[in-house]
């Protein structure tokens, strides 16, 4: 197959690429630029797409021996990812960049242009599993899997997908990219946001939404209990941050509970308040089989790093609802609930929706 290999400049994507050629494929490298203005781009290891990453991307094609290009993504990631975060921040929600980035920019845009190319598949350093079945798995490392920010992906782009890491560890993958003379082979991890130059969030959206001063109130009692410069600094669950003026009557910590931007109102309480049983999310994507008539019995992530629930899922008017085992705490609209089968070869993604 002719395959267009994404590299990021880090050492999973290096070693995709690498394992495609050896797979047989025609492999060709291509690194995204995604910055607008590349004086933005930070320097050093922060994120995913520095100019240090686009040079580490080229050296590597060039140690494997790929064909390697540049592609200039800077006006799409700008509306796709860079807006969408800050009009979700804007509107109360909790937005998962890089889930958006692999839905609208790497399996999309980008698979798009590759496919009118000539190219059959795009190939990815993302650790998750694709077997011959198409369905989509967890990784064998649980602590790298990202089946979760992959789970957005239609049958049509997955179709068009390969993830040659998935049954591969982190610390593999390391020793493999320096057994093939790999200059990334101990480059550290991408963790930030790739656009945000300095890691600080609010700030960056301070900068886009100006200062909106509102009020914090508590749920219980409706007293306003601190101040706050823009509602859009603030998550669900959150506890750290908040500089109340006004202690809690038992003395315990407050959490905000809800974000109303019509108002500019951050609502805390107790731990307790946050405790969710039911999920609904909307532009539900089912890729786990055909899509159900009836409840389902799974297990549902809430977040990028949290742990499996048990629940049942249904699809009704549209949307994914969650009925959950146990409550939980924290959810935030604007992240996604991925629903897994529990799976002894690896717990297969059943279909995903933004949590409402």
């Amino acid at each position: 197959m002719r395959v267009l290999a994404a590299m990021s400049g880090g050492v999973d994507s290096a070693v995709a690429a690498a394992r495609a050629v050896e797979a047989g494929h025609d492999v060709t490298g291509v690194h995204l630029a995604l910055a607008r203005n590349p004086q933005t781009y930070r320097s050093g290891a922060r994120g995913c797409c520095t100019l240090e990453d686009a040079r580490d991307a080229r050296r590597a094609a060039d140690v494997i021996g790929i064909p390697f290009y540049v592609w200039d993504m800077a006006e799409e990631f700008q509306a796709s990812v860079v807006e969408d975060f800050v009009a979700e921040y804007a509107a109360g929600r909790t937005p998962n960049p890089c889930l958006r980035c692999n839905e609208k920019i790497k399996f999309a845009a980008v698979l798009d242009r590759a496919v009118a190319l000539g190219f059959d598949a795009v190939v990815t350093g993302h650790h998750a599993r694709l077997g011959p079945d198409g369905l989509l798995r967890r990784s064998v490392d649980r602590a790298k899997d990202q089946s979760y920010v992959l789970a957005v992906l239609t049958r049509a782009q997955l179709d068009r997908a390969m993830f040659p890491l998935g049954d591969t560890t982190k610390a593999q993958v390391r020793a493999e990219a320096a057994a093939r003379g790999l200059a990334v082979a101990d480059k550290p991890d991408s963790h930030d946001i790739c656009f945000i130059a300095d890691g600080d969030t609010r700030g960056f959206l301070r900068a886009r939404l100006g200062e909106a001063p509102g009020s914090i109130v508590d749920a219980a009692t409706g007293e306003v209990v601190g101040t706050h410069s823009g509602a859009y600094a603030y998550t669900i669950g959150q506890r750290k941050g908040l500089n109340l003026t006004r202690p809690a009557p038992d003395g315990n910590p407050r959490y905000v509970l809800s974000i109303t931007p019509v108002t500019n109102t951050v609502t805390v309480g107790p731990a307790s308040a946050l405790e969710v049983t039911s999920v609904t999310g909307d532009r539900p994507v089912w890729t786990g089989g055909p899509v159900p008539d009836g409840p389902v019995e799974c297990e549902v992530q809430l977040r990028a790093h949290g742990d499996p629930v048990p629940a049942v899922v249904s699809l009704v008017d549209g949307r994914l609802v969650a009925q959950l085992r146990h409550p939980v705490r924290g959810v935030a609209p604007g992240q996604a609930i991925v629903a897994y089968r529990p799976d002894p070869a690896g717990d297969i993604v059943l279909g995903s929706a933004t949590v409402r």
